[in-house]
């Protein structure tokens, strides 16, 4: 047959091989997975017969096994009247599953009157990819009950996969459900697979030492079936493991472990996984991590988010938790157009939740547009009521932050269901103290009391808020409004001395004989008095008494304590300190107390004679001062020194009023002053 087959083009009919032969070499590849050999003989088999429903039904798989499912659906299509919906509605169906248009695969499913195995598997994998797990759930367990093959390990990671789903998304508690597994199929965590799911199902239930345990136990599975396999290398089992140490990763995130989640989370990125949804999430949960901190990390990590296809790998609550963190994301860096398109894109799409609106507010606030943030979150309150504390909390919220505390009270006490909360009350009180409405905060007090009269009487709350009621008004000078909280206070509990005190207090301002005839149930004072051995009290180690250093006390001090105990003790006076050139054979400077400006000696500062005027005045010009200093034109010098024999000349008038050197001031001082003024001492303002 392969001789006659590659023969020339002139052969003729004689060298064309039969239609037997065609199928057994069709056979044979399928035997030998040659999906794209066989396809090639089944074509050759449509050349001859076109409508051959067998060679047909043989196509549409052999394209379905080469991937090629948009022909393989184009097949299906042409040529109807040929293929039953019956017969090919499995291949038609598992075509619109792969190509992601689940509705179009379910229709074709509900479809067919008969249901087979096959087409139940493929149904349960629809219903989970519409996220209706009860159905889903139903259809696997009826799967495992009902057929004897060798996919059953299969069909129960898909179980436990539906049930992790449910309480992750639904929270619904599967704790019957993992019983049903373990006791009524015999399903053990057996697999790592089978303990990731067990794994995700408790991260739903919020238990999450137990998710982690099972996510160990799922590492250790892993490691240990992949490394019995001699071809798989250390790095195909670290991208094994990657969605196991993304699960673990966002356990240390929900701890408040957020080095060890990032770590881990950075690490799965270098591997480059092929899983786009995997990457998204990662990418995700390290933008929640930075919030408004490290921006530019979290632009780099939001186009792992974009990436082709991730919108059919996760669920509708993760692709919706995506976006929201892009708008938020978009706040945090001041991208006011795109927050504001992406939130109201959110808003709607799902027009009853409550976090696009928050985000438009806030992206408002950001704006300083108080009061149109306040203005839309009341829109959203009056459409959605289910919804309006909330919404009614966060208008509070930016109400005090304006500085209208007031309106914020007045927006808290709107709240029917919260409005007898402690939490509400305290805050509330707090908020009126704080704008000295006294009367409006006791009104909050006694409507939140009222409430737990009538439904929850003398339980710890209802107690609680009559304690605190009472102390803010004996605080404020309330007395008499506080006498009937104490009253019910003291009924409650005898023996409570303190409430006692506080209730004879406030009697006496009002009724002197009903606080007199209260002071009788007082303790005794034998009984309040405290029952102590001093000498082993002063003995002890704890009650040591160290004496200040000093000389002992005398007689004649003690008697001077006894009898004047209340006169101050007179303090002793410096001696005056004495300048270092003091000498006490020389009169001191009986001035030396006045400023030099003020003394009379004091002849006023010189003005600085310029000592020659060289480069003065006009070129070549000579100055008498210039003259003067020439000795040779001097009558007559007197000598630089005195000789032997010869009398001192008389002074001149220009030294006849010079001031000896003692009161002469130092060469400089005009650029010392200040210095000298900031170091005089606290004696005296002049010197000796």
């Amino acid at each position: 047959m392969a001789a006659g087959a590659g023969g020339g083009s002139g052969a003729g009919g004689a060298g064309a091989p039969s239609v037997a032969s065609l199928w057994s070499e069709v056979n044979r590849c399928g035997q030998s997975g040659d999906f794209g050999r066989a396809l090639k003989s089944v074509n050759k088999i449509l050349q001859i017969s076109k409508d051959d429903a067998t060679a047909l039904h043989c196509k549409v798989v052999c394209l379905i096994q080469n991937g090629s499912f948009k022909e393989a659906l184009s097949v299906i299509h042409t040529h109807t009247k040929v293929l039953s919906s019956d017969s090919i509605a499995f291949e038609k169906a598992y075509c619109e599953y792969r190509l992601n248009r689940i509705e179009n695969a379910m229709k074709t499913i509900e479809g067919v009157s008969q249901q087979t195995n096959k087409l139940k598997e493929l149904y349960g994998q629809v219903l989970y990819r519409l996220e209706r797990y009860d159905d889903c759930l139903a259809v696997y367990r009826d799967l495992i009950r009902n057929s004897q093959d060798d996919y059953e390990e299969e069909r129960k990671t898909n179980l436990s996969a539906v049930i992790a789903a449910q309480s992750t998304w639904e929270k619904v508690v599967p704790v019957r459900m993992f019983c049903f597994l373990q006791e009524d199929l015999g399903l053990q965590e057996g697999t790592y697979e089978l303990s990731y799911n067990a794994a995700c199902a408790f991260i739903g239930q919020g238990k999450l030492n137990e998710a982690m345990k099972s996510l160990q136990k799922a590492e250790d599975l892993c490691r240990q079936s992949l490394s019995e396999d001699s071809d798989v290398t250390e790095e195909d089992i670290e991208a094994e493991l990657a969605i196991i140490h993304g699960q673990m990763a966002y356990i240390f995130q929900l701890q408040g472990h957020t080095e060890e989640a990032l770590q881990l989370y950075n690490q799965i990125i270098k591997l480059k996984p092929t899983d786009v949804g995997l990457l998204a999430v990662i990418a995700n949960n390290i933008i929640t991590i930075n919030k408004d901190q490290n921006v530019f990390d979290s632009k780099k990590k939001v186009k792992l988010t974009n990436a082709e296809g991730v919108e059919h790998k996760l669920s509708k609550k993760q692709l919706q938790a995506i976006e929201f963190n892009k708008a938020l994301l978009a706040m945090f860096t001041n991208q006011a157009d795109q927050c504001h398109k992406l939130s109201s894109s959110l808003q709607s799409q799902s027009p009853e939740h409550l976090l696009p609106v928050l985000i438009q507010a806030a992206q408002l606030c950001r704006e300083k547009q108080h009061t149109k943030a306040i203005e839309l979150l009341q829109e959203f309150a009056d459409q959605h009521p289910e919804k309006a504390a909330e919404i009614k909390l966060t208008m509070a919220q930016l109400k005090v932050a304006q500085g209208s505390v007031t309106k914020a009270c007045m927006i808290l006490r709107s709240i029917e269901e919260l409005r007898h909360k402690p939490g509400m009350v305290s805050a509330l009180v707090t908020m009126y103290s704080h704008e000295e409405d006294i009367d409006s905060a006791i009104e909050v007090l006694t409507q939140a009391i009222e409430w737990y009269q009538e439904f929850q009487p003398k339980s710890p709350v209802h107690l609680s808020l009559i304690r605190e009621a009472a102390n803010f008004k004996l605080k404020h000078g309330r007395k008499k409004e506080a006498i009937s909280d104490l009253e019910e206070l003291w009924k409650q509990n005898p023996d409570d001395v303190h409430t006692l005190a506080q209730l004879i207090s406030a009697y006496s301002l009002v009724d002197a004989e009903k606080a007199k005839v209260l002071s009788k149930h007082l303790p005794s004072s034998d009984a309040m008095s405290l029952k102590v051995d001093v000498d082993a009290l002063e003995n002890s180690h704890g009650a040591t008494y160290v004496r200040k250093k000093g000389g002992k006390p005398t007689p004649e001090n003690q008697q001077k304590e006894q009898g004047q105990g209340d006169v101050k003790k007179k303090k002793k006076k410096k001696k005056g300190k004495l300048p270092k050139n003091y000498d006490p054979k020389v009169t001191p400077d009986p001035e030396r107390w006045l400023p030099m400006r003020e003394r009379s000696y004091y002849r006023g500062r010189k003005k600085g004679k310029k000592k020659d005027q060289i480069g003065k005045g006009t070129q070549g010009a000579m100055t008498t001062a210039s003259s003067e200093l020439d000795a040779s034109k001097t009558a007559s010098s007197p000598p630089t020194s005195p000789r032997p024999g010869t009398v001192t000349a008389v002074p001149s008038a220009s030294t006849a009023n010079m001031i000896p050197p003692r009161h002469q001031k130092p060469v400089g001082a005009a650029a010392t002053k200040k210095k000298q003024q900031q170091k005089k001492k606290k004696g005296g303002k002049g010197g000796w």
